[in-house]
């Protein structure tokens, strides 16, 4: 499996951050925040792969482009990113030693926690 960092994801979750774009959430409301599968589905119907790919931090290059197991470490509701998601990608990366992709999430989880 070769799950690296998806830069234009990160570069999207920073830009919708910046524009006020996220919910400040708490650690354990990840499970009540994420999409539904439904959802996801609902999502990739009308606006395709490429932008559901956005809402993820990690992409393995085993999968194509329009499947769905190519995209890993979802931080975000395909709406707001979500502080929950984002500290949840975050644990989930150090876990699995994603380096890159803990610490792009690690800067997002700072960016949310930085006093306004």
């Amino acid at each position: 499996m070769a799950v690296k960092l998806s830069e234009r994801s990160f570069e999207y979750a920073k830009k919708l951050i910046d524009e006020g774009r996220a919910v400040v959430d708490e650690m354990g409301e990840w499970s009540e925040h994420q999409p539904s599968t439904q959802q996801e589905n609902e999502f990739i119907e009308k606006f395709g792969f490429d932008a559901y790919g956005r809402w993820y931090l990690g992409i393995d290059d085993d999968y194509s482009q329009d499947q769905k197991s190519r995209y890993k470490f979802p931080y975000g509701d395909l709406d707001r990113v979500h502080r929950c998601g984002v500290i949840a990608a975050e644990v989930r990366a150090a876990q699995r030693k994603y380096d890159d992709i803990e610490v792009a999430a690690a800067h997002l989880h700072g960016m949310l926690d930085k006093p306004k």
